[in-house]
This record gives C-alpha cells, structure tokens and sequence, in this order.
C-alpha cells in the first residue's frame, strides 16, 4: 500500500495491529501495550485536535499514558496537519518527527483492518518508497518482541507517588499511567515497580497489589511469573490484575494462555459477568487470552467476550485474587468499569481495617 509519508523519515518493522477508537490517539501512541508495534487507526481523520505540550520530566500527567511515543509506526487514511484545539500545542506530524516515529496518510484502513481480521496479525514494514523490498528488509528498524522488549517499557527502579493511606503496589511491565492516576484520584498511595525488582518486600508493606498492563506474550515474563506465583502462596490481600495482569495472574495460578487471531483493539468490546449477567463496554489493546478449560481448582472465569467467547477475567473463590483482561482506566473512555479500581481499594481499606 502506497501513501504520504509524515512524521520521521525512516525505515521500522513490527507487528501490525489496528485500533477502532474515534478519539484518543494521543493516549494510543504512549501505550507501553504498543511497543514494538505499527499502528492503524481506523478512524478516517487523525490529527485534527492536536497534541499537548511536552509534560515535565517525571510527571505522569495525562492524557500521555508514559512519557514517550511506543509505536514503530503510525497508519492513517486522513492526517490534519493544521490542528485546532485548545489544548494544542504542535501538530501530530511534529511530535512524530520530534520523537523520530513515522506515519504514513493517504492508506485504506477499512481494507488493511479486514485483511488483518480476516488473516490475523502479521508482521508489516514501513518505509520509504525509494527503497526496494531487499533495502527494507535490511534497514527497518525492529524491537526485540521477547525479554527485551519488557525492559523497555518498565521503570528502572520503584517510583513512589504520595496519596491517601492505602498503600497500593504496582507491578510495571508496561503499565499505563492512567491506572496510577485512576488509584491516586481513589485516595491511595502508591509505588510503582519494575517488573524484575524483587516484590517481596515491597508487597509486603502493601494492601494491594495491581498486576498492570504491557505488550508481548504474557509466557516471555517467566521470572515475573514466578514472582507472583511466591506472592500468591503467602499474601493475604487483594490482587488485582489488569489485561497483561489477567494473564500474568492466571500463568502464576497455574493456567495457560493463548495468542488470538488478531487480538482485541478497540474501545468498543462488550463482556459480561458472568456473576451478574450484565453486561459493559470495554476498551481493549492485547494479542493474547487466558485459556478458561486451564483454570486450576479454585479458579473460575469472572467475565466473557462477547462478540467471541474468549476469557475477560477470573477469580479465586477462596482468597481476594482477581484480573480482569480489559482496561478499566480507559481514557477517553468508556469508563463502564471504573468501579473496578473501587471495589478493588474498599476491599484492600476493609482488610486492612
């Protein structure tokens, strides 16, 4: 497919994935869920509202969900490149060049979405027309998918943020900064930790630990998988895990898990507890699902998909462990879920108590 570069002028390679949101590019772009990958959005025009100042060095300010664009690459039918928001302080087309991302505009999404839904994920090259396919393949910059690719995304050391006096634990392989913002709103401090650190002691002095999101297959993080699983022989207080968390959570429990077709991408998939039959709309960004005939005793499916059947979530029935697959700190939305960050800080403030 042939369009108008925009952005840096460089050659990447990775997985390519797509998004169905009508806003929230911003948000999209700084996801540690898309590292190493190159971006479609669906929605036909990107760039018309802009991009916020650069936020201060070690803030976690929204709506930037790290402090740095993940993507390889950026897919769009229509670019704007002369914004109009309040808010906007250089356009799209800048910030990319600025960080060194390339986009490309002028594509039919509709037609690359289907061919990914009706193919599944593949891998996908970006590049300037004047290379051939030999040049591409020897220049395109690629991200180690596997261990590398976890390093990346996680903070180097325990990052502490002041809150209320819950304390709340972090596990960072890639995790969102909305989910911190979502706890500190909540009244909870919290301490954010890189998924290679040992845990232990900082569970330790926790009332609940988050499992948060990130990109890749959940079974290259055998060391963090190990980690949880000596968390959940002795700790006593609510774990909660957030999409990568699910999965985490569940290899930890002792069940498998499974790379989907084409992944879950999209702000508008519908789950169900399966407690209460009721069902939510959900913003969704992983290639991976938990495999619900795996579940150990003790263990049951929390919530389905569903568009496809696949697992949203599980809990345990005998201790306060519990995932669930998408994003209830969607930002922009929806924001049906958001209870969960409630019920998971009453239930860490009642045990404690």
């Amino acid at each position: 497919m042939h369009g108008d570069g925009f952005g840096a002028s460089r050659t990447v390679a990775g997985e390519v994935v797509f998004n169905t949101a009508m806003a929230g590019y911003v948000e999209s772009l700084t996801d540690p869920s898309y590292r190493g990958q190159i971006l479609v959005l669906t929605y036909p025009l990107i760039g018309n509202y802009g991009v916020p100042a650069p936020r201060a060095a070690g803030s976690i300010d929204g709506p930037f969900e790290s402090g740095r664009i993940q993507v390889q690459g950026l897919v769009v039918q229509h670019y704007v490149a002369v914004p109009s928001h309040h808010s906007s302080a250089r356009s799209l087309g800048d910030w990319l060049a600025q960080e060194d991302v390339p986009g490309v505009a002028g594509i039919d999404t509709r037609t690359l979405t289907r061919r990914l839904r009706e193919h599944g994920t593949m891998r996908g090259w970006l590049a300037p027309a004047r290379l051939d396919a030999a040049e591409v393949r020897a220049q395109a910059d690629e991200r180690d998918m596997r261990a590398g690719i976890f390093l990346e995304v996680a903070p180097r050391e325990p990052v502490r943020h002041e809150g209320g006096p819950l304390e709340v634990l972090v596990v960072d392989a890639g995790a969102k900064d909305n989910i911190v913002r979502s706890l500190l709103a909540r009244g909870a401090s919290v301490t954010r930790a890189p998924w290679h650190c040992d845990l232990a002691p900082l569970a330790a002095r926790a009332d609940g630990v988050l499992i948060g999101n990130g990109p890749g297959d959940p079974k290259d993080l055998g060391p963090l998988i190990a980690r949880i699983r000596s968390l959940l022989a002795a700790y006593r207080r609510p774990v909660f895990g957030v999409c990568l968390g699910n999965q985490i959570l569940c290899l930890a429990a002792g069940g498998d898990t499974y790379k989907l077709p084409y992944g879950h991408r999209g702000v508008n998939q519908p789950v169900r507890d399966l407690r209460t039959g009721r069902c939510y709309v959900t913003s969704q960004n992983h290639g991976y699902a938990v495999h619900d005939g795996s579940l150990p005793a003790g263990w049951q499916p929390w919530f389905v998909n569903v568009n496809d059947g696949s697992n949203e979530g599980i809990r345990s029935m005998a201790d306060p462990y519990f995932s669930v697959q998408f994003h209830p700190e969607a930002s922009p939305g929806p924001q049906d879920t958001a209870f969960l960050f409630d019920d998971f800080l009453r239930l860490a403030g009642a045990m404690k108590a």
